[in-house]
Parts: C-alpha cells; sequence; structure tokens
C-alpha cells in the first residue's frame, strides 16, 4: 500500500503559526521534503521535531521526484513544506502533486498560514473575487506588460514582490493602477509587521529602505469620472463615499479627495455634502 503525500502549511513568520495537525505529521512522516532545509531545520528544531528533511527545489525537481515517488510507493509517507506558507502558492512541489496524482498517491492537504490570506483580511477590500497573481516579473518590460495585463482585472488582486524591486514596481504601476487603493503588508506576522496604505503614489513617497518581502493588496477599480464639474447630490455623495472607505478600503481623507476629482469640485465642497447627509440622518 501507498503511502500519503501530505502538503504542510508552515508559519510565514511568527513560529507558533503552525497547526498542531501539521505538528503531528511533520513528527510522523518518514521524510520531509523542503525548499529549504536549513529553514526546515530551524522550525522542527523550534518544536523539538527530529524527522529529517531533504532538499526539493525549483533546481533539482528532477532529480529528486523519482526518489520521492519510490518511496511513496514503498508505503513511506513524506510531508511536503516550502520555506513559508502553504507549498505551491509560488513554490516548487506542483510536479510532485501531480505524479502522485498520476500514479494514484494520496495526497493530504494540511492547511495553515498563507501570506496572500494574512494580507487579504487586513487590507479591508473585498475577498470576493480575488485573484492571487504570484511574484511580478523580474525583467521591466515584462512587469509593465504584466501589470497592463493585471490592471485590466477589476476586482480584488494579490501578489508578491522583494524588497529589492518594491520601488521600481511600484514606479512602473503608478502608469497602470491608477485610482486602484492599495495595500503593502511587510514582513507579516513577525516582529516589524508593517501594513502600508494608499495610492500608488502616495505609497511611492513613503516607503523609504524597504526590507522584508512585500504581499500586495490592490483594491477593486475605483470609477473615476474625467474631471469634469458635476452637480452634487448630497446622497449620491454619500453612497459613493461608503463605497470607497467600506468596500475599497480608503480612508475619510483619501475617499473626499477621490470624490473632489471625480466630481470636479474642491475637496470642502465634499465634505459639506458629507455633513449636511449625516445632518439629516437620525
Amino acid at each position: 500500500m501507498s503511502g500519503t503525500l501530505y502538503v504542510v502549511a508552515t508559519p510565514i513568520g511568527n513560529l507558533e503559526d503552525i497547526t498542531l495537525r501539521a505538528l503531528r505529521i511533520l513528527g510522523e512522516v518518514a521524510v520531509i521534503a523542503a525548499e529549504d532545509t536549513r529553514r526546515t531545520v530551524k522550525l522542527l528544531n523550534h518544536h523539538g521535531i527530529s524527522t529529517s528533511a531533504i532538499s526539493f527545489h525549483a533546481h533539482n525537481t528532477r532529480a529528486r521526484l523519482p526518489e520521492l515517488l519510490s518511496r511513496l510507493q514503498r508505503g513511506e509517507s513524506i510531508a511536503l513544506v516550502s520555506d513559508a506558507g502553504t507549498p505551491l502558492l509560488s513554490d516548487p512541489g506542483l510536479e510532485l502533486v501531480r505524479a502522485c496524482i498520476d500514479a494514484g498517491i494520496l495526497v493530504d492537504p494540511i492547511p495553515g498560514a498563507s501570506a496572500p490570506l494574512t494580507a487579504l483580511v487586513a487590507s479591508g477590500f473585498p475577498a470576493h473575487p480575488v485573484t492571487f497573481f504570484g511574484f511580478a516579473p523580474n525583467k521591466a518590460n515584462d512587469r509593465k506588460t504584466w501589470l497592463q495585463e493585471i490592471a485590466a482585472v477589476p476586482h480584488t488582486l494579490v501578489f508578491f514582490e522583494s524588497p529589492h524591486r518594491i520601488e521600481a514596481l511600484l514606479a512602473d504601476a503608478d502608469q497602470y493602477l491608477v485610482n486602484r487603493p492599495l495595500m503593502l503588508g511587510r514582513e507579516l506576522t513577525k516582529l516589524h509587521q508593517e501594513f502600508l496604505r494608499g495610492t500608488v503614489n502616495e505609497l511611492v513617497k513613503r516607503l523609504t529602505s524597504p526590507r522584508g518581502e512585500f504581499t500586495i493588496i490592490v483594491g477593486p477599480a475605483l470609477q473615476i469620472s474625467d474631471p469634469v464639474v458635476l452637480d452634487i447630490d448630497s446622497n449620491r455623495v454619500g453612497d459613493d463615499f461608503r463605497h470607497l472607505t467600506e468596500s475599497c478600503g480608503l480612508t475619510r481623507r483619501q475617499a473626499i479627495a477621490t470624490l473632489a476629482r471625480k466630481y470636479g469640485r474642491p475637496s470642502r465642497e465634499i465634505y459639506a455634502s458629507l455633513e449636511e447627509v449625516k445632518g439629516t440622518r437620525p
């Protein structure tokens, strides 16, 4: 009888963010196939687990795959883990899962930490629908093409970026993600966890000495009209304001500025209109 391939989610930062079931599985399997054994060993040592770990990453997949399949077919169970979070999202392992499915070997996911979901629930943006895009492309031209493509998606987006490319990405995004609210999640669940919210232009000014991996959440596209002067209907302004703050995650100040651009009016008039709506409520 074949063993089981357990796809185990591990912490994305704080080593306490792992389930009891995951700890049990990591202690019971014959071996742990890890993207980076050095990082995995730190987790295992922290929780007193003595199971051995072998490397399984993008550069040795072809060589390691037959060995892992053979062990599974002999009845051994294996845990697949990535550097952090849930395997396969932006990590190696898909080939092993597919090979197990083709060979009739049981694949059992052990859920847990996930950087996209962690950042998403902190963003305040709608969680359905949402599209995950993995890492942004490295090369500038590829990144611009990619940004143009994802900008056409009107709902919430999630993707990753490294600290040494985040500034270049934001500079490029300023051309394509206009009027899209963003949230940058940095060092998620770690000591220096930080969430930065605003438009691309605002975040470029606020981002200094970027460190740690970034998870970027892009809110739904805002329906901004051309800068023409529109009649202000207080009730409509109030509805627009609630949409921007409750559904799109903008702050009060950002929402007023957005509505000022939409209606072609000074921010003070938008503020006065909101106060008028507020004053008519029971």
